[in-house]
């Protein structure tokens, strides 16, 4: 593989800080909101199905457009894309600091959501376009830096936020940060040839709906109580998926663009990381729950002092993630991310012991530095070897379904977690409860890690 750089090396890392800036608060969004939601039901009289919607609409508007979107920044371009979604992010953000009630909030969310879903692919598509070869994973080690650390960020500022300036206050931060990200981007990203013609509108039209439907009957079933019509919706989101998958490869015979073209997933690593990342997902964003849980309800910790906990968790990813990528650079595809998730299942195992042996506070630093560490090797070695062999022509397409990957994870993940919450606390205590039910991400971590253990040098193909 060519090292040359298609770019200046000092405007790719200028392009890349300003992307990162976007993409921080998008992703941060789901744990600094879920903070707010009490003092949002208190102000604006709402029910708690209307304040779980809060959050719920938001996921849902990003999850479902992300494999469309990702293919739109090859059409329309990553940059052009990504302003798009940052102006759409930023202006329902102001709406939402400004909604008068808690149906219009709703709307914003789901219009805020939107915004983020049109801008969340398009980083790792710029990055193997303005990067070198042999520099894309220490790329990648700052791109998921950001990614991986965001939702441990979220608790911290929410809580600090709420407490001293109102719930307002978590969607008004948005707008200077939306629009110094905007500006950012529109001065430092340079622009880039586009290569897709149209985009198949029924393809499009499919994969929103299959997204949709997976993700809306995973994040309501439990709180529901699984009701008929609610299978009826997994049962049009399996037609529908199976409606898509073929279209997919009739439209590549024939020589047309497809929305998800069957090609890439001739691209072993490519496969293997899009599977590792969904258990990534499922593992990362939903053991905040239990803990968090644990934390306030076990330990009697306040709201502000447990998101507090989480910040050696968020500085050692954080410190670690570029050199970790670096490193991705240096050693056969395959030994960091190994480690990596090896760690994160040993951190994972450590919570369980503690929570459930009801340990003292301090001994959980010891699981969480260990987790901030696996953080930074997961997610930084297995963006980088599982996007970096992927042809120009595929790499937009690739970024949709790794980032659709990594997002129903963590619907699902949310989701099961949940469900087995509830079924521990009706069995024992409620430490041993939330203890083991981090034994659940441990299991599903086991199974990426045997899938990144398979990466293969991009030669191999």
């Amino acid at each position: 593989m060519s090292s040359t750089q298609p770019v200046p090396e000092r405007q790719a890392w200028l392009a890349l800080t300003a992307l990162c800036a976007g993409l921080f608060i998008t992703l941060m969004d789901q744990a600094l909101v879920a903070v707010a939601l009490p003092s949002i039901r208190a102000a604006l009289d709402a029910s708690i199905n209307q304040t779980v919607w809060v959050v719920a609409v938001y996921l849902l508007a990003f999850a479902a457009p992300l494999l469309v979107s990702g293919r739109l920044g090859d059409r329309f371009g990553q940059r052009n894309v990504y302003l798009a979604g940052m102006a759409v992010f930023t202006a329902a953000a102001t709406a939402a600091a400004f909604a008068p009630t808690i149906e219009l909030l709703i709307a914003a969310r789901a219009v805020q959501g939107l915004g983020a879903s049109l801008l969340n692919p398009q980083p790792l598509s710029i990055i193997h376009r303005v990067f070198a070869y042999d520099r894309r994973g220490a790329a990648m080690g700052m791109w998921s830096a950001v990614a991986s650390s965001a939702g441990l960020f979220g608790p911290i500022l929410g809580g600090l936020i709420v407490g001293s300036a109102g719930w307002r206050w978590v969607f008004a931060l948005y707008i200077p940060f939306g629009f110094l990200a905007f500006v950012l981007v529109a001065l430092l990203v340079p622009r880039l040839p586009t290569g897709v013609g149209r985009i198949d509108l029924v393809s499009a039209a499919l994969a929103v709906v299959t997204v949709l439907a997976v993700t809306l009957t995973l994040q309501q079933g439990p709180d529901l109580g699984w009701p008929l019509w609610l299978w009826a919706v997994v049962g049009a989101g399996i037609a529908a998926a199976a409606l898509f998958v073929g279209r997919q490869f009739r439209v590549s015979r024939r020589g047309l663009d497809a929305l998800v073209p069957p090609a890439l997933f001739g691209y072993r690593n490519f496969a293997l990381g899009s599977f590792s990342v969904f258990t990534l997902g499922f593992a990362v964003y939903s053991m905040n729950i239990p803990i968090m849980l644990f934390l306030q309800t076990s330990k009697g910790l306040s709201a502000e002092v447990a998101g507090l906990m989480m910040i050696p968790t968020a500085v050692v990813s954080l410190a670690l993630a570029p050199y970790v990528g670096r490193l991705t650079d240096r050693t056969a595809p395959g030994v960091v991310s190994t480690t990596g998730f090896v760690s994160m299942i040993a951190a994972m195992l450590l919570f369980a012991a503690m929570m459930t042996w009801q340990a003292p506070v301090p001994w959980l630093l010891v699981p969480l530095v260990l987790m901030g560490a696996a953080n930074a090797m997961c997610w930084a070695a297995n963006s980088a070897v599982s996007m970096r062999s992927l042809p120009s022509d595929l790499v937009g397409a690739g970024s949709g379904v790794y980032n659709t990957s990594r997002q129903v994870g963590a619907v699902v993940g949310a989701a099961a977690l949940g469900a087995v919450m509830q079924v521990g606390i009706a069995h024992t205590d409620f430490s041993t409860a939330m203890g083991l039910t981090l034994v659940l991400p441990a299991l599903l971590l086991l199974a990426g890690a045997t899938a990144v253990r398979r990466f293969q040098p991009d030669s191999a193909h």
